[in-house]
């Protein structure tokens, strides 16, 4: 059931952290991926890390497609490249998101807030639009966005990013909504704190470190490798029946 034989996935934001182990897991698991970030040559290393991972006979493979989210024509150059290398994008994984500042909303610089919801909106509502004709044409698609538990809940100095996830989690409903009844399944996931260079300031600060660990039940930071399941989940025919909804994973942490 969680088998991606056959299935082209786009990701951005793939180059490290949670975007790079999605792409290696489900590479692993049969899926033709596309390897996306801003940095031509961090999405090249990758893509040969995962093609050298794989085992003999594997259907899997990873290209590098070089991208800035921030750019409407960067985006469709991504889809174009994409279906010129494998044909039909089958799943959409949005992991790509910023955030330059950190610290109380009150101080935000304007630009700055524009950039948040920008990237991690407004790309996402793009990139969305452009691979969902062929998936409704098709009668079959998987987009997930990769949110956060700061949509989930308020926060002294990621203000601006927590209201882009609330927002990204409304998106997934939305298009849910829209789009079901041509076969396109669209889901979040929310993880919590997770040890990537995204969130170092976070969990090198030890202070946050431990009010985010201490009290969740499995007290201890999250692996980008942890989230990846959750993606082959949504993607492949074991999640067939799952769309609109928000998967939280933070080690217990927003129950606690």
């Amino acid at each position: 059931m969680f088998d991606l034989s056959g299935k082209n996935v786009v990701i951005t934001g793939s180059s490290k952290g949670i975007g790079k182990a999605i792409a290696h897991q489900m590479a692993l698991a049969g899926a033709k991926v596309t390897i996306s970030s801003r940095k031509a040559d961090a999405c090249e290393a990758v893509a040969k890390e995962i093609n050298d991972s794989l085992p003999a006979g594997s259907s899997g493979k990873a290209v590098s497609i070089p991208c800035n989210i921030n750019s409407k024509e960067s985006l469709q150059n991504l889809v174009d490249e994409t279906h010129k290398v494998f044909g039909d994008i089958h799943v959409l994984v949005c992991n790509a998101a910023l955030n330059p500042y950190f610290g109380p909303s009150t101080d935000i610089p304007d630009d700055a807030f524009d950039k948040i919801m920008s990237a991690n909106i407004k790309s996402n509502h793009w990139l969305c639009n452009m691979v969902l004709p062929e998936m409704k044409a098709r009668k079959d698609g998987a987009i997930i966005i990769v949110s956060s538990i700061g949509g989930l809940r308020g926060s002294p100095v990621l203000g601006a990013y927590s209201i882009s996830k609330a927002a990204d989690m409304q998106l997934v409903r939305n298009l849910a909504v829209e789009h079901g009844a041509d076969n396109i399944r669209v889901n979040a996931i929310a993880p919590g704190l997770i040890q990537t260079d995204f969130a170092r300031a976070l969990w090198e600060n030890p202070d946050i470190l431990k009010r985010a660990t201490s009290r969740a039940p499995l007290q201890r930071i999250g692996q980008p490798e942890e989230i990846a399941g959750a993606a082959i989940y949504m993607a492949s025919s074991a999640g067939t029946f799952l769309t609109g909804q928000t998967l939280v994973i933070d080690g217990g942490q927003t129950i606690a």
